[in-house]
């Protein structure tokens, strides 16, 4: 029998070899594997016995080669069920070549879904399988792969009675889930022109962004309108976030991800639910927001070791988790959008209200943040009060479709400039590529360097800035940047300014 095990967001084939031997009466399980799958001869005899199939009284041993690679999870059941039969001349061995199998078998013969399907069909093509057997809840994912035959399980007998060469395995796929609600627009956010326009930036280069201003003034509902103003997923991207929502068990019952993530942690979140990890590496919120969207809201209540941890992440698109015996890699190409407050009592800077933070207590607050994550985020914006006549009368905003349509023109264009080596968005330039493309006219270089000196602008800043700029040209049709773009992405760096 040939199954798969995961590894990280790739699939490695596993093969599946049941010998039954006269002797002591015996199940044995061999190959390093982990917990769950040796409890699967429990299941696996438990679903036989209730097919009214009797076993012979033999000793079983199982083999999952590679022996070097340690198997995690419960897709192991089925294969291992079939070739227990095949061993026992209860269906014939050759009905099941070619064929990939994985699935839970539940004490009763039916098979549940497992995680991980997405990254095993697409195995399953690269061996040239014929065919590929999976929980009936899995079979949308994996249905998305082509060049391989996807048969749903729902019961073990269903399978056996298909491998003796009776009633085929039903084919027709499950109804798609209902289409997503409508993303919310950015025609209902009042006033905050300034933020809208920092919004639509950020979308255009896949900039990583921040909000900070007292609450209620739209910082929340600015950041989930950014999935309303994002170009849709092209089929490779949706592919890529859709094998990181396999792996973690999100697409039972759903194929394709026609959506950009949006995922938005509560800020009590550890370290592994953020970046990934725990005993068996599963992927965290920053892998499961990739092509999409990191929304963390009240960005200081975080703890900080959680947030440092995003530092390498943000900076490389991808997550690298060792432990003892592996090391497994998951993508991160995210924008994070963060909100927080200027002070603990959240008005500092208020014109209608007043702080009642002291100089220290304002201090403290901000270092909670640290300066090389600020480093790491593209956009500094002040979300002010919104006054209250907008609230009360204020005309309609721009509706995020109209954003949109810019958006993707400005997208374009960075596509059009993208070669082999070089990446689709600005956010992602680096080296040669950053210099060539990005580079200011004399008056913006000199605008540039007087901001570095006054500020104390790193020189991760310094090329952040560059790269909005860059978009901003974009967004304006314009093929080289200007003095005017600089400026207005230099006063994107607020937080890079003196406290008091």
């Amino acid at each position: 029998m040939r199954s798969g095990a995961v590894l990280g967001v790739n699939a490695v084939p596993v093969d599946v070899e049941v010998d039954a031997t006269v002797g002591m009466p015996g199940f044995y399980i061999v190959g390093l594997a982990a917990g769950p799958v040796r409890e699967a001869e429990v299941r696996v005899l438990a679903a036989i016995r209730n097919l009214g199939v009797k076993l012979p009284s033999k000793r079983v041993t199982v083999n999952l080669a590679p022996g070097d690679l340690r198997k995690e999870g419960t897709g192991f059941d089925l294969p291992m069920a079939m070739g227990v039969l095949a061993s026992a001349e209860e269906i014939p061995a050759q009905a099941l070549e070619g064929v990939h199998l994985v699935g839970e078998l539940a004490l009763s013969g039916e098979v549940k879904p497992v995680r991980g399907v997405l990254p095993l069909a697409i195995e399953a093509r690269r061996a040239g399988a014929r065919a590929l057997l999976v929980p009936e809840a899995n079979v949308l994912e994996a249905s998305v792969v082509e060049g391989v035959q996807v048969l749903p399980a729902r019961h073990l007998g269903e399978v056996v009675a298909w491998a003796r060469g009776g009633q085929p395995l039903l084919r027709s796929l499950p109804p798609p889930p209902p289409p997503p609600a409508s993303p919310l627009d950015l025609a209902d956010v009042s006033g905050q022109e300034g933020a809208k326009r920092a919004l639509e930036i950020a979308a255009a280069g896949a900039h990583n962004l921040l909000f900070f201003g007292p609450p209620g003034s739209g910082k929340t509902m600015l950041a989930r309108r950014l999935p309303g103003v994002l170009p849709p997923l092209a089929f490779e991207e949706a592919l890529e976030a859709t094998v990181v929502h396999s792996v973690a068990g999100l697409t039972r019952h759903r194929g394709l991800l026609t959506e950009r993530p949006f995922r938005a942690p509560h800020h009590s979140i550890s370290d592994a639910g953020l970046v990934g990890g725990s005993t068996v590496p599963r992927p965290g919120e920053i892998s499961l927001a990739h092509h999409g969207v990191l929304f963390l809201d009240e960005l200081p209540e975080f703890r900080r070791h959680v947030l440092e941890a995003m530092r390498q992440p943000l900076e490389d698109g991808e997550v690298c988790i060792a432990r003892a015996g592996r090391s497994v890699t998951y993508p991160s190409q995210v924008m994070l959008v963060a909100a927080m407050n200027p002070c603990p009592c959240g008005h500092h800077g208020n014109r209608t209200r007043a702080c009642h933070c002291t100089a220290h207590e304002l201090v403290q607050y901000r270092r909670r943040i640290s300066g090389p994550l600020l480093d790491r985020v593209d956009l500094h914006v002040d979300v002010p009060a919104v006054p209250p006549a907008l609230l009360s009368g204020g005309a309609p905003g721009v509706p995020s479709a109209e954003v949109r349509a810019r958006v993707a023109r400005a997208r374009e264009r960075q596509a059009a400039r993208a070669g082999p080596r070089t990446a689709p968005v600005n956010a992602r330039l680096r080296g040669e590529a950053l210099r060539r493309i990005c580079g200011p006219d004399a008056a913006g270089r000199r605008l540039l360097d007087d901001a570095v000196a006054r500020l104390g602008l790193s020189a991760r800043a310094h090329d952040k800035v560059l790269r909005v700029a860059r978009t901003i040209a974009d967004l304006e049709g314009d093929g080289a940047v200007k003095a005017a773009h600089v400026a207005e992405a230099i006063q994107y760096r607020a937080l890079d300014r003196p406290l008091l």
